[in-house]
């Protein structure tokens, strides 16, 4: 299940953290810069489709960001919630949706309630990503939360994928992800460098889930 949620007493030395780590990600991507790389994916046009969770509904949130990239009609929090709550799960015992997150293969039968179809597959690779991207296919990966957002050792776990971001960009010019995070209020064209994003997504084997 993946929930990302942030606790509510961890948010500000979070968003400190991350403040830090953008310093360091602008040096890293300057240091790194390929003038032969560009960009896949096109992040402005997917971020007005952004929006932050309020409850452990990642998984949902993803779903409606893609939902409101391909329809250019965004559910609400609440509505993805509702349908979530009312569609038969694929992967346990009544819905989709009981308040404690979303896998990703109900993500899969969630963008069909929207008439999407998308495929869910591991072992991916950045290549592989790119050329979703680069085909104007959206793409929700798992990632580990405590790995993007910079958590302090010993805070939390950064060996498991517990978070659902949508990819809306790779740039191999700076060797920069651009994710809509809704785990937290700054997620909005979230930039991160590809080593961290890549970090954080192989703890789950590499899992998207892309529109066809």
């Amino acid at each position: 299940m993946f929930t990302g949620i942030l606790r509510r007493t961890r948010a500000a030395a979070v968003c400190a953290l991350i403040a830090v780590g953008a310093i360091g990600f602008a040096q890293f991507g300057a240091a790194n810069a390929d003038p032969n790389g560009q960009m896949f994916g096109n992040p402005d046009a997917a971020a007005p489709y952004w929006r932050y969770q309020h409850q452990q509904d990642c998984g949902l949130m993803a779903v409606a960001d893609v939902v409101g990239q391909i329809t250019g009609h965004e559910p609400t929090q609440i509505g993805i919630q509702l349908r979530g709550a009312f569609t038969k799960s694929e992967t346990r015992r009544g819905a989709v949706y009981h308040f404690d997150g979303t896998s990703p293969e109900d993500m899969v039968v969630m963008l069909n309630q929207f008439g999407i179809q998308s495929q869910l597959t591991t072992g991916n690779t950045l290549q592989s990503l790119e050329q979703d991207l680069a085909g104007g296919h959206k793409v929700i990966a798992a990632v580990n939360a405590e790995t993007i957002w910079n958590y302090p050792p010993g805070k939390g776990t950064r060996t498991e994928a517990d978070h659902a971001v949508v990819v809306t960009g790779v740039d191999t010019r700076n060797n920069v992800v651009h994710l809509n995070d809704s785990g937290i209020s700054t997620g909005r064209d979230e930039q991160l460098p590809l080593a961290t994003f890549s970090t954080a997504w192989a703890t789950g084997s590499n899992l998207l889930v892309v529109t066809t």
